[in-house]
């Protein structure tokens, strides 16, 4: 007989196993499938260790300019490949071993293996599943598969959610080998630090690995399709971001394509067409493709139970519903935004609404934050001045420079600037855009806001700490309405 539950998870990344803890709180009885690791792309190959990567390149970086600091280094200050990327498995492997810590504090049984989807719910019958066996080892041996039911088999549940997380996308004929071109997976672990690289897509992905990279020493260069690096961002923001990545190093390419890349014994040579339709050759050592990630719906049984699904993704409404009685899905595999914050809440709410928690709302998607950790760091939530302006409003638009900060002077990182966007009548908070250090850490602030649909003068009310670097959002709030103080 089958194993049952009140709710099966398919799939144990951020929205995963997040809607799994949820679900356990709720009373629910609960199991999550996974066929390789816990924690998913996010926590093992995509934003922890990317960060612990980059959190090195950071402090090369400093030290690389400790005269600035009135600091001398006695001998040079060099990155060690296998260290940097042994701190940074590290990290992830440590992470890992908490999800699995979670999963047996909140009792969710934790079913290793390949799930399909076989049977809907209707009426009384439950929904179904069969677990086969894994295609891939797990990836973090150290970490046991958890007592309890483990594998193959069948299991039903009243209510499954699909959240399998999405994979790099190939364009044809520039597949990645593992090799010569690279995905996110092999940019986070070269056995060696090559001397030259191409970076195909300027996203997130893209553009932080082109800063890891560059501050190791790698000659860089980035080719963009659009106009812009960073294309999602505002664009006066892009444009200051571009100029401070080319001051490091940098060589960027905007409205250009790679048609072709011919492969060497150990390096690769990129045909990129310009839109003038003129063609340059570059040859590098590696070449990483990051032009953006495509759902995991393969092999899940989705058009037999008749699932729709969209450009690759699983469509559902705002509480993850498909359009099958039963089936759900949450995260990258239920499209866009594809982060793992919105695969989170995507699950709460999912949850929230089957477990009948009273107060449920969909997810607003227009303050969902966005952050890109390269140097300068970028963060934004909301809309940018360009799509404020074809919204038909009339806005207001402030900013403030980091040199005018006195804590990002005293830091040594006085470039950067603050954007925000307002409604002309309304004083709706519309949009904020940063870029420059911390402003990661910095963009809660604004997100907070606009979910407590906060007006300016409210804003401009709020006692901002001195010395900090968050006094520069206030700041930008005072202009937008000509009143800034330090400028």
């Amino acid at each position: 007989m089958a194993q049952s539950y009140d709710v099966i998870i398919i799939g144990s990344g951020p929205g995963g196993y997040v809607t799994a803890i949820r679900a356990a709180q709720l009373g629910l009885k609960t199991a999550i499938v996974e066929r390789e690791h816990l924690g998913g792309i996010c926590l093992n190959w995509g934003c922890i260790p990317t960060k612990a990567l980059l959190r090195s390149a950071e402090v090369l970086d400093n030290a690389n300019h400790a005269k600035a600091y009135g600091l001398t280094l006695n001998g040079t200050m060099t990155a060690d490949v296998k260290d940097v990327v042994a701190r940074s498995r590290g990290v992830s492997a440590r992470l890992n071993g908490g999800v699995g810590f979670l999963m047996k504090k909140n009792k969710i049984d934790v079913i290793w293996g390949e799930a399909k989807l076989t049977k809907p719910s209707s009426g009384s019958q439950m929904a179904e599943i069969v677990v086969g066996k894994m295609t891939k080892p797990v990836v973090q041996p150290q970490n046991p598969v958890p007592k309890g039911v483990l594998g193959e088999g069948t299991y039903t549940a009243k209510h499954i959610i699909v959240a399998t997380g999405a994979r790099p996308r190939a364009l044809p004929g520039i597949e990645p080998d593992g090799k010569l071109i690279w995905t996110y997976f092999e940019a986070m672990k070269p056995d060696v630090m090559p001397k030259s690289m191409v970076v195909m897509g300027s996203g997130a992905i893209g553009i932080e690995f082109a800063s890891f990279y560059r501050s190791m020493g790698v000659d860089v260069t980035v080719v963009e399709l659009m106009a812009n690096i960073m294309p999602v961002e505002d664009v006066e923001i892009s444009t200051f971001a571009r100029k401070q990545l080319e001051k490091r190093g940098l060589k960027i390419i905007t409205e250009a394509k790679v048609t072709k890349v011919e492969k060497g014994a150990d390096s690769i040579t990129a045909h990129i067409e310009t839109k003038d339709g003129k063609v340059q050759q570059i040859t590098a050592d590696r070449l990483i493709s990051a032009v953006g990630v495509q759902g995991n719906i393969e092999n899940l049984g989705l058009e037999t139970l008749g699932i729709k699904t969209d450009r690759g993704c699983i469509v559902i409404d705002g509480y993850g519903r498909t359009n099958v009685d039963g089936l759900y899905a949450i995260g990258d595999v239920a499209g866009p935004p594809m982060l793992a914050h919105k695969a989170e809440h995507e699950g709460v709410i999912c949850i929230e609404k089957i477990a009948g928690v009273p107060g449920v709302h969909p997810m607003d998607k227009s303050r969902i934050p966005g952050c890109t950790y390269c140097n300068p760091q970028v963060a934004s939530v909301g809309l940018t001045e360009a799509k404020a302006k074809e919204s038909g409003r009339e806005i207001r638009v402030g900013r403030y420079s980091f040199a005018a900060n006195g804590k990002a002077i005293a830091l040594g990182e006085d470039q950067g600037m603050v954007k925000t966007i307002f409604d002309k009548k309304t004083g709706e908070l519309l949009g904020a855009h940063m870029v420059g250090a911390e402003v990661t850490e910095l963009i809660q602030g604004f997100v907070v806001a606009m979910n407590l649909e906060t007006t300016e003068e409210e804003l401009m009310h709020t006692i901002f700490p001195h010395p900090t670097l968050s006094e520069m959002m206030k700041e930008s709030v005072l202009d937008a309405y000509g009143r800034v103080l330090n400028a």
